[in-house]
């Protein structure tokens, strides 16, 4: 174990030493250098050192090996953001095993999936989501550790109290090797939004890489980084990890609140933080107050972008930056700070090579929209495929490259630009639709608070566009005159044929609509048709 952590930069190619870079690594060092430093903050539970980071972490791994974990074992954590959740992800790696977080709205078929696909033997649960693990095959669970009070049904394999993990033997058995920096530290799910959801296997180097080229430039002296997405998403566990590497602290806490989100940044000192899907729309069509710009924030991720970037960091006075992810990759787009592009999400950062496809890999001109392919200098800096999933994987990293399955334009100055996800473009009249861009253009609309558009049939075989809404609390929308707002700003052809009014659209708890639930829903009774109320669009006249 080294005496310091190195910090690599993003085009050093070199992996890091397992030292500065793994969990066992980080936590042993960052207790060594600096024990009595805050680490992490909870809301309803006391704060911790780095040493106290350390023995939760350690009473954990050794609870977990009394029930049998050794390393390469997965261990499921079904739980929310807290000190559990935590001491559960660290004590696992501390084993060598590896941390498997679940989404917590996870239920049902989709459930039996993820908990099959991990072939998990100690599952971890919070006693509020473990009754629905009655009735479902738990295929190789063996156990399930349940934290808080259980009163369900009975369970079909040995229910151990949540207790074991801080009460277990106290010795933390070493691996039989080394943790290394290119063994897989979790398995991250993706969301299932388009087919069962794939479990990717992401090693050290990968968090890694990802925090210095996320954090690296921008951290300061006392940084205090919000984690409010969950801990099963990369959004969330980035965050941590992130301020680990760095010697910071972290803010664990709920999801989004709008109304809550200033108050907490207030209370506790928050600098920095990821805003993703709507969360910024919603701060940015709330109304204005003579503090917003005075408060512990200093900058922020803003994923997407969102138009008006300038207004949003000036407003709240922060950094404003663009950045493309997804759980596979290593931030490999990422903007300076409030960029003067509008809606880029930023230029290849050091280290990594991109390129942007058409169906046949070959490479698309500038201008020009194409599927983004990804690689790294560093080894393992990105994901090294869908666990248990080899068919899934081999068709990802074809041709030596990682297929990120997003649509991306590039401009000449080299700025890249997030077109729709392949699978949700829109095909009307001839031509291809970003659903992103159409919903950019109506989150323009003052009262439109959230925005989707997804594809529906036409009664020609062919796609119409549906645009599913909610409004800004207090408002109403007229459909015709936000038809004719959207006249004014986009082509004919993208202009939605149906709207439908919601008081709030079904969301991810990450903040991603779910637009699969909204596309199978399609047209409904109580959608609005532009064409019935008689407002035809041909070419670029009424």
């Amino acid at each position: 174990m080294t005496g310091s952590i190195e910090l690599l930069a993003d085009d050093d190619p070199r992996v890091p030493d397992r030292g500065s870079c793994t969990i066992p690594g980080l936590l042993y060092t960052r207790a060594r250098l600096h024990p009595d430093r805050v680490f992490a903050l909870f809301e309803d539970a006391p704060s911790w050192t780095y040493r106290r980071t350390l023995e939760a972490a350690e009473g954990a791994a050794a609870g977990l090996a009394d029930l049998g974990v050794t390393a390469s074992d997965r261990v499921v954590s079904w739980l929310p953001n807290g000190p559990d959740a935590l001491r559960v992800w660290f004590g696992a790696n501390l084993l060598g095993a590896v941390h498997v977080p679940i989404n917590t709205a996870y239920r049902g078929g989709l459930l039996e999936h993820v908990i099959r696909n991990s072939g998990a033997g100690v599952l971890v649960a919070h006693a509020e989501l473990a009754e629905r693990l009655a009735g479902i095959d738990l295929a190789d669970v063996h156990t399930i550790v349940v934290i808080g009070e259980y009163g369900g049904p009975r369970l079909p394999v040995r229910v151990v109290d949540g207790d074991i993990l801080s009460l277990g033997s106290g010795r933390v058995p070493d691996p039989p090797r080394p943790v290394e920096p290119w063994d897989p530290q979790m398995i991250i799910y993706t969301s299932g939004t388009t087919g069962p959801s794939k479990g990717v296997l992401l090693p050290y180097v990968h968090h890694y890489s990802s925090a210095v080229a996320a954090f690296g430039a921008r951290v300061r002296e006392g940084e205090r980084y919000l984690v409010q997405l969950p801990l099963f998403h990369v959004g969330g566990t980035l965050g941590v990890y992130g301020m680990l590497l760095y010697g910071h602290s972290v803010v664990v806490t709920r999801p989004f609140q709008t109304d809550g989100f200033w108050p907490l940044v207030q209370r506790t000192g928050i600098t920095s933080c990821t805003l993703l899907g709507v969360m910024a729309t919603f701060l940015a069509k709330q109304p204005s107050r003579t503090e917003d710009a005075h408060t512990p924030l200093r900058w922020a991720w803003v994923v997407p972008l969102v138009d008006d970037a300038s207004d949003f960091a000036k407003r709240f006075g922060v950094d404003v930056y663009a950045m493309y992810n997804m759980t596979e990759v290593s931030c490999p787009i990422i903007s300076e700070a409030t960029p003067a592009v509008a809606g880029t999400c930023g230029r290849v950062r050091p280290g990594v090579e991109l390129r942007l496809v058409d169906g046949d890999d070959r490479e698309v001109e500038p201008g020009e929209t194409g599927e983004l392919v990804v690689r790294t200098a560093r080894p393992w800096a990105l994901n090294s495929g869908y666990h248990a999933m080899p068919e899934e994987t081999a068709a990802a990293w074809r041709n030596g490259w990682f297929h990120t399955g997003d649509a991306l334009r590039r401009d000449e100055e080299g700025n890249f630009f997030f077109m729709d996800r392949m699978k949700d473009a829109i095909r009307r009249r001839g031509e291809n639709i970003s659903s992103f861009e159409v919903e950019a253009e109506l989150l323009a609309h003052p009262v439109v608070r959230e925005a989707a558009a997804v594809a529906v049939p036409g009664e020609h075989g062919e796609d119409e566009i549906l645009a599913v809404i909610s409004t800004v609390p207090g408002t109403r929308v007229d459909q015709a005159e936000l038809t004719e707002f959207l006249r004014s700003r986009m082509a004919y052809f993208m202009i939605p044929r149906y709207l439908r009014v919601l008081e709030q659209l079904p969301l991810t708890p990450t903040s991603k609509i779910r637009k699969h639930l909204l596309r199978e829903e399609g047209v409904t009774a109580d959608t609005w048709d532009r064409e019935r109320a008689g407002l035809k669009v041909k070419g670029e006249r009424w």
